[in-house]
């Protein structure tokens, strides 16, 4: 059984002594990731062609395109940090949305929010960072310490700051544009423009799909606010290739596309009611399209992938072994694994509103187990009250003129729910009392509980039990300052915070200002001193207050 451990005390080393950095790109391949949000498999790749979407096209005609590829949770912040720790986000600690410590990149973002939110206990509870267990660290620290140019433009949303350790450049103007000549590259773009948020934003903008020509999902009433709704996404979609075909012609332009290896991904589901937050495929069936070097590797790829599974497989493609303790695991790469025979996912608190559902999916079933069967499956969130086709949804089930399909998310759920995701794509059958799939129920059952032997689930404990585990007395944990050792050759440096990573910088300056936040690198091996210039060091735990900066003059 994986053993999670919230605390922890030792030694840190920062990135972890890896690979020699004077590796060439030609022996690493470049990758790039370009991550929308809020959508499902909706593309014409998959079958929709209502999206006007040629890069895209484009794209898949080189590439995997990935049929059975899920986020861990139906919602960003969560599914992030999966995805930058490679761990089920039940695993860490990370899977309550959101945590209100979290940013956008370096920690500048102060979240407030408005509405009182209590864990399913009635408990109050704070904004807090999540304090990850000490062994585990974002996987682009691994990707550093071999050498990579690490660029993150913008979002993180990983329910705790983001160490400087993680990214060499984080924000805005990071872009592998900036790289060291020779570094291979990792860079991430997101791009917003189909956030649950745009169907608001977005409705002065022109639509470039007619309503009259969607298609309504069944458990949506089909009249003309919801038409104009869906429509307007499929106007977003478009919006979003747009911008996935611009930076993909950046990378042609500098002659790099036939040696970077594209993932394009979704963080989640599609943002409409009854898709965002929610477990059903609605909820965390995504869209995933992998091109090779060379575009060498194209067609439908079959097997099960998470997007828990990313970091691994970039360290396994970037020749980097997958730390032992990663959750997910590499489905392409030099230490590609055993495929997956099923997805694990899970839904507790989104926003002010706290449940807990767990669920497995493999390539045929989807099995639910949900604790709070009384509530129901939807969950009355004044964020997503701003798509317009909620008022006219929540108007027509207060007057009972929502149909029977329709009118299922606002009842009570079953403890367990069980549908077949080839005959019944919507999930809305549940076919736990079908005497005819009993032994069906009794294998997904059985996977569900081999499954919880195998990995902690902290989503089991009051999420105000597990702040006070995270912050002892109410108070956020402090990296301890490191120290710098030196001698006549070099300058090493630790800390005695377990999982703390070290970054470091080195100026002509004897003070910080922001014009080198991109300057920091993450300690790996010792420094060469700089004789009169002068020597910066932090040390962060995730979860951690960052400790105090340490500097000094090197001689």
């Amino acid at each position: 059984m994986k053993k999670n451990k919230i605390l922890q005390y030792g030694l840190a080393w920062g990135c972890f002594f890896s690979a020699p950095l004077f590796l060439i790109a030609q022996e690493k391949p470049n990758i790039l990731w370009i991550v929308c949000e809020d959508i499902s498999p909706t593309l014409s790749v998959y079958g929709d062609a209502t999206a006007h979407t040629p890069n895209l096209d484009s794209l898949a005609t080189e590439s995997r395109v990935y049929q059975h590829a899920f986020a861990p949770v139906g919602v960003c912040a969560p599914t992030r940090s999966s995805i930058i720790t490679g761990m089920y986000p039940t695993s860490i600690g990370t899977m309550h949305m959101r945590t209100g410590k979290d940013v956008m990149s370096w920690g500048r973002r102060v979240y407030k929010d408005k509405i009182p939110v209590v864990d399913i206990k009635g408990d109050s509870i704070r904004e807090y960072a999540a304090v990850v267990p000490s062994e585990v660290k974002c996987f682009t620290e691994y990707l550093r310490a071999a050498g990579y140019y690490c660029t993150n433009n913008q979002k993180t949303d990983y329910q705790f700051a983001a160490p400087l350790a993680a990214w060499d450049q984080n924000g805005k103007k990071a872009h592998w544009r900036n790289r060291p000549q020779g570094s291979p590259f990792f860079s991430v773009f997101n791009i917003g423009l189909t956030h649950e948020s745009r169907l608001w934003l977005h409705e002065d903008l022109p639509l470039t799909v007619s309503p009259d020509q969607v298609v309504v999902p069944p458990y949506l009433p089909d009249d003309s606010i919801s038409r104009r709704d869906v429509a307007r996404h499929y106007s977003n979609v478009a919006l979003m290739d747009e911008e996935l075909g611009r930076i993909i012609r950046q990378l042609k332009a500098d002659g790099l596309y036939d040696q970077t290896i594209i993932f394009f991904y979704s963080d989640h589901g599609g943002p409409l009611p009854r898709q965002k937050r929610e477990v059903y495929d609605s909820g965390l069936r995504i869209p995933l399209l992998i091109k090779g070097i060379k575009s060498t590797e194209v067609g439908t790829d079959d097997q099960m992938v998470s997007l828990t599974d990313l970091g691994p497989t970039v360290l396994s493609l970037a020749g980097v072994v997958p730390p032992a303790y990663m959750d997910g695991k590499a489905f392409l790469g030099k230490y590609e694994t055993d495929p997956r025979s099923y997805i694990f996912g899970s839904s507790d608190r989104f926003d002010e509103y706290t449940d807990r559902s767990r669920i497995i999916r493999t390539d045929s079933f989807l099995y639910i187990r949900n604790y709070f069967p009384e509530l129901s499956s939807y969950k009355d969130i004044n964020y997503r009250k701003q798509i317009p086709m909620m008022s006219s949804v929540l108007a027509l089930h207060k007057q009972g003129k929502l149909n029977a399909v329709q009118e299922k998310w606002f009842e009570s759920k079953a403890k367990e729910e069980l549908y077949d995701c080839y005959k019944d794509p919507y999930n809305l059958i549940n076919l736990a009392e079908n005497p005819a799939f009993e032994h069906t129920l009794e294998r997904m059952r059985t996977i569900f509980l081999e499954h919880s032997s195998q990995f902690p689930d902290l989503g089991q404990l009051p999420e105000a039990v597990l702040i006070d585990l995270m912050w002892p007395d109410g108070k956020q944990p402090k990296t301890a300052i490191p120290e710098i050792i030196t001698d006549d050759k070099y300058i090493t440096i630790q800390c005695s915070t377990a999982g703390a990573s070290i970054s470091w910088l080195i100026s002509e300056r004897g003070d910080i200002t922001p014009d080198l936040d991109s300057a920091w690198k993450c300690y790996s091996n010792p420094i060469l001193p700089q004789k009169g210039k002068y020597l910066f060091v932090v040390a962060e735990r995730i979860g951690y207050q960052s400790s105090e900066l340490s500097r000094i003059k090197m001689d």
